[in-house]
């Protein structure tokens, strides 16, 4: 059990660690954006004293590296300053639109995840034969292609065509689990499309890995149904690579919304950050990079984890 421990805190001193220098790229590529941000806030119209007024009261008289301890210490604690267009504290900003992203991708998850591991141990049973070519055709064509194009592929055929969807995934409060089921199941259609077939893939790929391993050999002479030998042989030590892909993927259903978010206006945090690109709000564009950054290095360490627990050869390496 030390051991475990001991890799565990190694993992997670690497991902601080990670955090940390991640976080000082986010800051220092906002500081290097060409242009004045306080004239950026005031307009063409400012004078040199209101100016200087708003870099005071920003803090950009201060030196950068002042200036990034501060922020990090607050974000650090949760406060990531406020919002320079609304005023609002920027934790209270992302806090519910976060929320909306994580719904999303359970939503997606909860639909991507047995569908992708079952399928996969299908194909890899059924290997070489058309079931098989057909769906690595059909996985290799969903991984081509991006996630705007079936979105609004999924738009015009289910939205505009039958109408069984709606096109825009508008929320309101008071709204009841089966109506934000439906009209979020677009934007979960497009993310469970991409990662199904991600997850599919490496699924398929670590049990064909292991059916060729001598003890499934044995197993098989020994007559032992083909059923048993994936159940009871080849998943269990395929569960290693499994977690890994699962839990990098599902790194990709948080991170990788943004694109979906806006296709579907849905009011996460990938919609957030476009809108705060595009007013220059940089508190806010800072504080979702360091949370899907955040989110990301998590999920990674949790994959890490995942892999040292179901692999005895990751807990006592030689």
């Amino acid at each position: 059990m030390g051991d475990i421990a001991r890799l565990v805190a190694k993992r997670l001193g690497l991902g601080l660690l990670t955090l940390l220098v991640v976080s000082i790229l986010i800051f220092f590529a906002v500081e290097l954006l060409p242009g004045d941000l306080a004239e950026a806030v005031l307009g063409q119209g400012a004078t040199p004293e209101t100016v200087a007024k708003m870099r005071e009261q920003l803090g950009l008289d201060q030196p950068a590296p002042l200036r990034y301890f501060q922020w990090l210490g607050g974000a650090i604690q949760g406060d990531f300053g406020v919002s320079l267009i609304s005023g609002e504290r920027v934790s209270e900003t992302i806090g519910p639109r976060f929320r909306n992203t994580l719904f999303l991708a359970a939503y997606a998850a909860v639909i991507a995840v047995p569908i992708s591991i079952i399928l996969g141990v299908i194909v890899a049973l059924l290997r070489n034969s058309v079931f098989d070519r057909v769906a690595n055709v059909l996985t290799l064509t969903s991984i081509s292609s991006p996630e705007f194009f079936l979105g609004y592929i999924l738009i015009l055929y289910l939205a505009v065509n039958t109408g069984m969807f709606p096109a825009l995934a508008n929320l309101r409060e008071g709204m009841s689990l089966p109506e934000l089921l439906h009209r979020t199941f677009l934007p979960a259609l497009t993310l469970v499309l991409v990662v199904t077939a991600h997850m599919m893939r490496m699924t398929r790929a670590a049990i064909i890995s292991l059916l060729a391993s001598p003890y499934i050999e044995m197993a098989r002479l020994k007559g032992t149904p083909p059923w048993k030998v994936i159940v009871r042989h080849a998943l269990p030590n395929a569960w290693a690579p499994i977690i890994n892909v699962v839990a990098l993927n599902l790194a990709y259903l948080i991170t990788g919304v943004v694109l979906v978010e806006v296709v579907f206006v849905y009011p996460g945090i990938g919609q957030l950050l476009v809108d705060a690109v595009a007013k220059r709000d940089f508190p806010i564009v800072q504080a979702c990079c360091l949370v899907f950054a955040a989110t990301f290095i998590l999920l990674n360490l949790a994959a890490d984890v995942g892999a040292i627990l179901t692999n005895p050869r990751l807990r006592h390496p030689k």
